[in-house]
């Protein structure tokens, strides 16, 4: 059995980096990208990462609708390390071989002093078990990170984890999918 979850990517930053678990706030086309993102489409909850580019339209949303809203600190970025805040731009040019291991298999080639894949794979896996089993029936979404919605689509489409750089998650775009419910003894 699986419950259907939607997962929504938070919109623009007006940042170019990997920005993983630094707290920046949305930009006004951000606000703007996400509200056309669930404009006409109805939910019974929302889960949200708590970083505020997630969290702030989160309760916005949740406070509009009258939907009830639980914010989870499982859902942010992948801790990019070092790389956190560096211009792509900038570790190409510096570490381009590593930066290019890393894109095609993330577990093997993490960024220096990152999040190791394994945690980042658990606390995302944990927080969508708990959505899951709390939702049961009820449309549920969940906004979070691009590089959090990649790791969970490979996860539920069966892929390699290599194929999450070439997964397409633009700013403010909905991904389904439907998680298995854990079964509780």
């Amino acid at each position: 059995m699986s419950g259907t979850i939607d997962l929504l990517r938070h919109g623009e930053t007006g940042q170019r980096s990997y920005r993983g678990q630094i707290d920046d706030a949305l930009t006004e086309s951000g606000w703007r990208q996400l509200r056309a993102a669930v404009e006409g489409r109805e939910w019974d909850m929302i889960v949200s990462s708590t970083l505020q580019r997630c969290a702030a339209f989160a309760r916005a949303l949740s406070t509009a609708r009258g939907w009830p809203l639980r914010l989870d600190a499982r859902l942010a970025e992948y801790h990019f390390g070092r790389w956190q805040g560096v211009p792509i731009e900038r570790i190409a040019e510096e570490e381009g071989d590593a930066l290019g291991r890393f894109w095609a298999d993330p577990v093997a080639h993490p960024p220096p002093d990152a999040e190791t894949f394994a945690a980042f794979h658990h606390r995302l896996g944990a927080a969508l078990d708990e959505v899951a089993a709390e939702a049961g029936d009820r449309r549920v979404l969940v906004v979070t990170h691009g590089g959090a919605i990649r790791l969970l689509r490979c996860r539920v489409e069966k892929r390699s984890y290599g194929d999450m750089a070439g997964i397409e998650v633009p700013h403010a775009s909905l991904h389904r999918v439907h998680w298995p419910i854990p079964v509780t003894a």
